[in-house]
Order: structure tokens, then sequence, then C-alpha cells
């Protein structure tokens, strides 16, 4: 009897592996199992930036930049707020490094712009720079005005900053005489001396009219224009962002004459 039940005992357990064994089966799914996914890819950390050196460049008051006009300008349409474009054509240096190199923009504006009178005055201008820009886009608040300007424009600057234009005396006077002439040549072909007095006079009084009538010449700048700047205070420059080792290069601007109206 205990024979008999160990092999009844042993056929249990060997049914129930079996049993086991199919479910295990069929709970397999066909085919290669898949990978076990892969853990998600952290994105590179940004470089840390480069720590500032702190070290800043001082441009003292009084220093003179030559730059070019890039856009001409005029009393006759000139009005306060306009824009007004340069560049550098010559590099500032410091402790023979280059601080501000050629090809530099400036840009500025119009603060007051007066026109000539009909029978006295000069065309008047006045400029203030306020913005630097470096070829590699750094850009630093300024303060600066123009102490010179090119001699063939035919303007003068003061200390101050103004630009006044040419006078029109002579331009007046020649009108006049101009105008005295022909009425007399007229008026002597009229009615012999007498008559050339008489449009002598004519002449006279006509040419008058027309220098009360006309503007004087327009203080103006075209562009190409050389002009000197001067500093008004000290412009600080940041060292990291100052790092030219050539002068630049400036390119040719044609000069072109503002027309006058």
């Amino acid at each position: 009897m205990k024979t008999v039940n160990r092999i009844q005992v042993v056929a249990a357990l060997f049914a129930f592996s079996l049993s086991i064994a199919d479910y295990s089966f069929a709970q397999a799914p066909d085919g290669p199992q898949p990978d076990a996914p892969a853990a998600a890819e952290r994105p590179a950390p940004a470089p840390a930036p480069r720590p500032s050196s702190g070290q800043v460049i001082t441009v003292p008051p009084g220093t003179r930049v030559g730059v070019t006009l890039e856009n001409g300008i005029s009393t006759n349409s000139a009005k306060p707020g306009d824009s007004v474009y340069f560049r550098t054509s010559f590099p500032i240096t410091q402790n023979n490094k280059i601080v501000i190199p050629v090809g530099s923009y400036l840009r500025g504006e119009v603060t007051d712009s007066k026109r000539p009178g009909r029978v006295k005055g000069r065309g008047e201008l006045r400029i203030r720079l306020v913005t630097l820009i470096f070829p590699n886009g750094y850009t630093v608040d300024m303060n600066a005005e123009p102490r010179s300007t090119d001699g063939g424009s035919g303007t003068k600057t003061d200390n101050e900053g103004k630009i006044t234009g040419p006078g029109g005396k002579g331009k007046d006077a020649e009108t006049i005489a101009t105008t005295t002439a022909t009425g007399a040549g007229i008026g002597a072909i009229a009615d012999g001396a007498k008559g050339a007095g008489i449009g002598a006079g004519i002449g006279g009084l006509a040419g008058l009219a027309a220098v009360l009538l006309t503007r004087g010449p327009e203080a103006q700048l075209p562009r190409g224009s050389s002009m000197d700047l001067v500093l008004e205070r000290a412009l600080y420059l940041d060292a990291d962002q100052i790092h030219y080792t050539n002068v630049g290069q400036s390119s040719t601007v044609i000069v072109q004459p503002v027309q006058q109206q």
C-alpha cells in the first residue's frame, strides 16, 4: 500500500509540473522578444559661460575720431531727430593696441537744423553721435560732436559742434549786378543813354527783389564727407570684446553732392 501511495504522489506531481509547463508555453508570445526600452538620452549640458575678466578700457574725453559720412545731410530737408550714419576712417589705439578699428559704425542724430534766411543768416546744423558699433557687433553708448568738416563742403564748425553753411553775400551782389546790367542794356536799346539809366534802376530793383525772395546757400554735407569727432565724455569698453590685431579696411565712398532746392 505504501508503495502504491508513493507512486500516486509521484504521478500527481509529474502531472502538475506538466500543467505548469503548458501554461507557461501558452503565455509566451510568438516571435523574438523585444529588447528592453533604452533609457532616455539626457541632453548634453550647455557649456559654462566664459568668465569675464572685468577689465575695462577707457577712451578719454577729448579723443578725436576720424569718420566718413554715410548719408548726405542738408538744412534744406534735415530736421531734429533725423538719423545720421558714419564709419570710422582711422583706428584709435592704446598701448600699441587697436581699441576702435577702422570700419566701426556710428549712429547719430540731428539735434538742430536752421535754414538760411532770405536777407541774412546762414544755414546751421547740429549733430550728436550717440552709438558706436564695432565690426563684431559689440555696441556701446557714446557722446561725441563734430569739430571739423570737409573743407570742400564750404561749411565751418565751431567749438560747440555747430556746423555753419557758407554766406550768400557774393551771390546776392552778383545777382543784383547781373540784373542791373541787363536792365541798362535793354533801356539803352529802347531810349539811348536816358533809357540805359532807367533800365539800370529797374534792373537793380529786380535784382534786389530776387535777393529778398531767395534764401542763402544751405548748410550741407554730401555723402562721403570727412569729419573729425571729439568725445565729450569718456568711453568705457569691455576689454573682452576688444581683440583686434589689424587696422581694418575702410570702403571707398563716392562723394555725391546734395542737390540744393
